[in-house]
């Protein structure tokens, strides 16, 4: 199953929610196209949307009767897959007698938590997010995967509660859906996301990564962290070793992601992430087909494709590749079909050649690989060569920082050396927030018509920060990323533009056996203090992997031309935009046409900013107003948009 959407009653009569349920389920179909089924009774409604990814094809909730239990106990609807399936499966029969009726994996997570108790979940490897409904109990269960791989949204009413895939089939069920957070608006424009577990609509929340809930009818939702990822850096003794061990964690991750009965794809950028999941899945599949998305060789965005290089590895490789170029046109007509799928607004732009890379790679293959999470979990954005560069001015007494902070205050903005003063002589905990940082709380102050200025974003990082406790600086702005950047955005965008499509991305990188080696690295083995390098432990395990012009070359990871297209094709498209969004009422839209127009004559690059605007003027005609509709071309999805 791909799409699910729940509703457990808070007091019986649930029967009478199944019309309501089986429309919004509707909603979902994109996730699961193949089949659907539902199931309703007094107490729960079990809606699912199937994609077929093995020969296990029914889309009606799974049932489980194990031995001594009786026939009908239990229902779940699954989103995901489970890597560690089998293994699972033939302890349960062999330590309890566990009886199966099929091959899926929905019903292994049933058999396990009916004979280990809710603890079980931490004992499942994958990508996952189910609800089980208890009907002996009463009582609902449900969770995510550790990463936050496959999300679930929360929605409680008076009249129960309603769990789903994605946000939009919740939306039916909301008292206020023109209501929008101010709050986490703020949040958006300073980090381009939505931070977990937050939405833009104050009535829903998702279920946190790595989180489980119980739910008895009448009572409260609650919610538990079940796991915590926690990097534990320590010195190595024999780096050979562990550069070893990283390369078989790895391998064997991308082996076990590609167990399907459906055809089996990967996404190919020019960068050492997706090039080593091609490389390893190439050795199990030597005609893999793999995909890549550019931009036309004589336009503008040519310096930003990556079309060439993927190539280039691809005949290293031996594998096929289809390429996919994309216009500013493409962007312009596409943008509200992929907010309507984002469900809150994302201002990634990386997204959107997502969007089209995955509507083109479903015409092959139902599975596709791809290099998520290698950043975060061994050390790759250059921001976390950042407390290296600083460690002049920031390892100073306190007394000469307080000085150097006062001279930078009195430098002009502009000045060489004034960010470098200012970032040296302020705590990580105030100065790191993510790689993405958008609006500045100053330029928050102008745009926003109800700016609160108590709201900053260590609310939303603070609480990780004191988790991460003792750990050095590179660690702490992964941990950071970890739980905030990765979460909100990297798998956001990589689940909704692929399940756009009826496609399902799975990322070996986020593995618990490639995180348990990953974990225990010192920060000299992923940001070695004499190189410009990242993922240093990582290049050194894939050599001989990956072809050696990838193992040293920078991060670039599907950039995006805005800043020329918004000075040229798309800028009369955006002011347009600023003019029609209705977004007037929570945005200072003149001050946005301002950033257009000295954009526009090169004053500045305000491209990101702008994006992050723009996306939002989408989100909010197509969430609040309902004045844009996406231009679905299938007369299926254009039915069920509400």
């Amino acid at each position: 199953m791909a799409g699910l959407l729940t509703f457990v009653s808070a007091r019986g009569g649930a029967a009478g929610q199944r019309d309501a349920v089986a429309d919004a389920l509707g909603l979902l179909r994109h996730r699961g196209p193949d089949d659907e089924g539902i199931v309703a009774n007094d107490d729960v409604v079990f809606g699912a949307e199937q994609l077929t990814v093995s020969e296990h094809r029914s889309a009606q909730p799974a049932k489980y009767p194990p031995m001594g239990v009786t026939a009908g106990r239990y229902l779940i609807v699954l989103d995901g897959a489970l890597y560690n399936a089998g293994e699972l499966r033939a302890e349960l029969v062999e330590d309890r007698r566990a009886e199966f009726g099929t091959d899926g994996d929905a019903e292994v997570i049933l058999a396990a938590y009916h004979h280990w108790g809710p603890g079980a979940v931490s004992r499942l490897r994958g990508m996952f997010a189910f609800v089980i409904w208890d009907g002996s109990a009463r009582r609902a269960f449900g969770a995510r995967d550790p990463f936050g791989i496959k999300p679930l949204f929360q929605l409680q009413t008076p009249q129960g509660v309603y769990l789903a895939s994605e946000k939009k089939a919740l939306l039916p069920f909301v008292a206020d859906r023109a209501a929008v957070d101010t709050v986490r608006l703020q949040h958006y424009l300073t980090m381009q996301y939505v931070p977990e577990p937050a939405t833009m609509h104050p009535e829903v929340r998702r279920l946190g990564a790595g989180e489980s809930f119980v739910y008895t009818p009448g009572g409260p939702l609650a919610n538990r962290r079940y796991s915590q990822l926690t990097f534990r850096p320590a010195p190595v003794a024999d780096e050979e070793a562990v550069v070893r061990r990283i390369g078989e964690a790895l391998r064997e991750s991308v082996h076990a992601h590609m167990q399907a009965d459906a055809p089996v794809g990967a996404f190919l950028s020019s960068g050492i992430d997706s090039t080593a999941i091609v490389a390893l899945a190439a050795e199990k599949d030597p005609g893999l087909r793999t995909f890549t998305v550019g931009y036309d060789a004589a336009g503008p965005g040519a310096q930003f494709s990556e079309i060439d290089v993927a190539e280039q590895s691809a005949r290293a490789l031996g594998v096929p590749l289809t390429a996919t170029v994309v216009t500013a046109g493409d962007f312009m007509r596409a943008l509200p079909r992929i907010v309507w799928h984002l469900d809150d607004p994302v201002a990634d732009p990386a997204l959107v050649p997502l969007f089209f890379l995955a509507e083109r790679a479903a015409r092959d293959v139902t599975v596709v690989l791809g290099g998520d999470g290698a950043d975060e979990l061994f050390g790759g954005y250059p921001i976390y060569r950042e407390p290296l560069s600083l460690s002049s001015v920031s390892h100073l007494p306190d007394s000469m920082q307080r000085g150097l902070r006062a001279v930078s205050r009195v430098i002009p903005q502009g000045v060489k050396g004034k960010s470098f003063l200012e970032r040296g002589t302020t705590p990580i905990e105030e100065r790191y927030y993510g790689n993405a940082r958008i609006f500045t709380d100053e330029e928050k102050a102008a745009l926003l018509r109800h700016y609160e200025p108590d709201v900053r974003h260590t609310d939303v990082t603070a609480p990780v920060f004191k988790e991460a406790g003792a750990l050095d600086d590179v660690t702490t702005m992964q941990y950071v990323d970890l739980y905030t950047w990765l979460r909100g955005d990297i798998l956001v965008k990589a689940d909704r533009m692929t399940m756009a499509h009826s496609l399902q991305l799975r990322t070996p990188f986020l593995d618990r056996a490639v995180f348990e080696v990953a974990a225990g690295l010192p920060s000299e083995l992923k940001v070695p203090p004499r190189s410009q390098e990242t993922k240093a432990a990582l290049r050194r395990a894939l050599a001989g992997v990956v072809p050696e012009p990838i193992v040293h070359r920078r991060k670039l990871g599907f950039p995006v031309p805005i800043r020329p297209w918004l000075r040229g094709e798309m800028y009369d498209w955006a002011h347009g935009l600023l003019d029609t969004s209705g977004a007037g009422d929570l945005l200072d839209l003149d001050v946005v046409r301002g950033l257009l127009r000295a954009h526009r004559k090169k004053e500045a690059d305000h491209s990101r900013k702008l994006w992050t605007v723009l996306v939002f003027c989408v989100w909010h005609a197509v969430f609040v107003t309902g004045s844009m509709r996406p231009g679905f071309t299938g007369a299926a999805n254009e039915e069920v948009f509400p």
